[in-house]
């Protein structure tokens, strides 16, 4: 008996399908080419099913991708040739919610937003939040350590994990549902599957913490003639906002221009100044208009901004998020797209964003440089285009160096997947890749989860 017919045998009322769909070929920018030929998909409804499923993939040295929303950027997703997908999306149930430990209990497969909703429903925040929250899938965020908007204040999705179980590549399952706060009993061993997109395990369920929901949150939005003059707003804000501050989103002026551009919309400020800069705070109190208000009327009286807005609405508040979320669409329609998700120390991101220009111009005049993110935690995100196709490898490699000379990260926050695998060498030194592939090699001896990404 083959491995498609044993699998076909073991779910008798939930069967793999042997002809993958194209969704569940690859994810937003990387498709498996159009000759490879996966084994089959299936959708587990429970981890008693992803660990059969995993057993015969084992005893039968079957390759397997696991798959979460699909919006990934990085390729982590793509299927390799003979390869069982095992789309997690049917595991999506929220099992418990406890008010007074402050946490939830998911399967993998549950929607970011869902959570989202569900703690909102339980007066209390989920704080991971991403512009993808609709599609993406909670099991897909924490193998990738997603970041988001408001890693600020709450930290990545590790910060916000209190336990995981997780199917390993034999087939055994890990539960580690710690539901503690404080757990100091050996071994924090989640941390080494958050992050390791699939590498190592599938995860499949996890114990998220939750949060006060804040009393009230005010949104603003400032523009300013340069970079410079952001970096002293920021200064400002931590210094008159302090821990209210929830997140400060940045956006160079060629970004807005696109952003609202492709909203439709009239902006809530005018078009070309050099950067822009959204600040949210959220409070216990009901005093966050009044603390925003405050310390705009500061930034204005010292001459740092040009303009700025304090929303006045939800509806307002939402219009101005969807400015920034516009990253996620920005590179639909380009082609040739570099999409680059990078980290620096805060202090060093405008002579690399300086440096970056001037160098990808020289070689390409006319290139576009597209520049975004989150700033105060370092991360910003660079889509490029306007150049030949031909030169799509040359104009990564340059920005990977590029980043490499200002002590960057090439991934802070989407992951290595396939894309990135070959770069890793300019941001992780011999000693940790060394250490990466004992880890592989330990819990995953024949390599069948997710090969072929994040390591060669």
């Amino acid at each position: 008996m083959n491995a498609l017919e044993a699998l076909i045998a073991a779910f008798p009322g939930n069967p793999p399908e042997p002809d993958v769909p194209d969704k569940y070929r690859g994810d937003w920018l990387m498709r498996a080419p159009a000759d490879v030929r996966p084994l089959a998909l299936f959708r587990p409804r429970s981890t008693a099913e992803v660990a059969k499923a995993v057993t015969i993939c084992a005893q039968r040295s079957v390759p397997i991708v696991p798959q979460g929303g699909l919006t990934g950027l990085t390729g982590g997703v793509v299927p390799g040739e003979g390869a069982l997908v095992l789309s997690l999306e049917r595991m999506a149930a929220i099992e418990q919610i406890d008010p007074l430990s402050q946490l939830i209990v998911v399967q993998a497969g549950v929607p970011l937003q869902a959570i989202q909703e569900a703690a909102d429903a339980a007066g209390l925040l989920f704080p991971l939040d991403i512009g993808s929250r609709g599609s993406c899938q909670i099991g897909g965020n924490l193998s990738t350590n997603a970041g988001g908007n408001r890693v600020l204040r709450y930290g990545m999705a590790r910060a916000l994990v209190l336990g995981l179980e997780v199917v390993l590549a034999d087939g055994s399952v890990v539960s580690s549902m710690n539901r503690m706060l404080k757990n100091n009993a050996g071994f924090d061993l989640k941390q080494v599957f958050i992050g390791s997109e699939g590498t190592l395990g599938i995860i499949t369920r996890a114990v998220l913490r939750l949060f006060p929901a804040p009393a009230a949150t005010a949104l603003s939005l400032a523009s300013f003639a340069d970079y410079p003059a952001v970096e002293a707003y920021l200064g400002l804000a931590r210094e008159m906002l302090g821990e209210a501050l929830s997140a400060f989103e940045v956006m160079w002026g060629e970004f807005y221009i696109r952003a609202v551009a492709g909203k439709a919309r009239t902006p809530p400020l005018p078009a070309g100044a050099g950067a822009y800069a959204l600040v949210e705070l959220s409070t216990g109190d009901a005093s966050a208009d009044a603390q925003m208000a405050a310390f705009l009327e500061a930034a204005l009286a010292r001459g740092l901004v040009q303009e700025a807005v304090l929303a006045q609405s939800l509806e307002q508040a939402r219009a101005i998020w969807g400015i920034r979320d516009f990253g996620g669409e920005i590179v639909m329609g380009m082609s040739p797209v570099g999409n680059f998700d990078l980290s620096f120390a805060t202090s060093d991101i405008h002579a690399f964003v300086q440096d970056m220009r001037v160098r990808l111009a020289a070689r390409w005049p006319g290139i576009a440089t597209i520049v975004f993110g989150h700033v105060c935690d370092g991360n910003i995100h660079l889509v490029t285009g306007n150049y030949a196709d031909a030169d799509a490898h040359a104009v990564e490699v340059a920005v990977y160096e590029i980043t490499r000379d200002h002590a960057g990260s090439i991934s802070a926050e989407h992951g290595i997947g396939l894309h990135k695998r070959d770069f890793l060498h300019l941001c992780r030194s011999p000693a940790e890749i060394a250490l990466m592939r004992r880890l592989k090699v330990a819990l995953d001896p024949a390599g069948l989860m997710n090969p072929g990404k994040v390591l060669a």
